[in-house]
């Protein structure tokens, strides 16, 4: 875990929330709880919708857009209409200032969360960081597909098809998602779908061989991935912009 200064407790009046950028690019919520302090990602999970802008009443956040509320203390979604919880950072003051820790984007996301420490640090060593401002692409349709890569911050868009037969497939929403995945896949040396950097973005590239052949030589941690990797392609197959 990496721990960063944030800001001063001052910024953040009690029972009130302001949204911080750290100088690693992460987009965090600071909340005030009665003098305590708590962080959360800055975007909600559902929608590409900025946090701060949403209801805060010391206890419950609410998201303006469609009202999913969260514990802020927990992240855990109340109300029964939030469908996914906010990732939670640890907050440390010290001398009148905030430090959040974070952790690194192959601990966040989904597909590699749980796997062996081991596993885990074969797979950092693979990992090549890159910055890319916006309006660039990552990658095309049809370009070759050697390496994946793990969303650290910013947005990325993702477009279906070629030339005028495209259409948008969804946004990596959340520090950790997983992209390009076609790396990880048999049969599948190509690019089916473009990515495009909306807005300053750091993302890891990493190799899909050499990360495949990390994972075969831990069966378990190995299967894990990959079961989660089917879930994620089912679900992206099953967004509206990929039928």
């Amino acid at each position: 875990m990496t721990v960063k200064r944030i800001c001063l407790a001052s910024d953040v009046p009690t029972n009130e929330m302001r949204e911080f950028t750290t100088d690693g690019g992460d987009k965090l919520l600071v909340a005030n709880s009665g003098g305590e302090y708590f962080a959360v990602q800055a975007i909600c999970p559902h929608q590409d919708v900025p946090l701060c802008d949403g209801f805060y009443d010391g206890c419950v956040l609410t998201c303006h857009q469609h009202l999913w509320q969260w514990d802020i203390k927990t992240g855990e979604p109340v109300g029964g209409i939030a469908e996914a919880p906010l990732e939670r950072f640890a907050v440390f003051v010290e001398g009148g200032e905030v430090f959040v820790g974070t952790r690194g984007a192959l601990n966040v996301g989904e597909l590699f969360s749980g796997l062996s420490e081991s596993t885990l640090s074969k797979l950092q060593g693979l990992a090549k960081a890159e910055e890319h401002p916006a309006g660039g692409a990552l990658y095309q349709a049809g370009d070759p597909a050697d390496d994946f890569f793990v969303l650290d911050s910013g947005r990325i868009e993702f477009q279906i098809g070629r030339d005028e037969r495209t259409s948008p497939a969804g946004f990596m929403l959340r520090k950790g998602e997983v992209f390009g995945w076609a790396a990880l896949l048999d049969a599948h040396p190509t690019r089916i779908a473009s990515a495009r950097v909306l807005e300053p973005s750091r993302v890891l590239r990493i190799n899909g061989k050499q990360a495949l052949a990390v994972l075969e030589a831990d069966p378990a941690s190995g299967y894990l991935a990959m079961r989660r990797l089917a879930g994620l392609i089912a679900r992206f197959l099953a967004a509206p912009g990929a039928r």
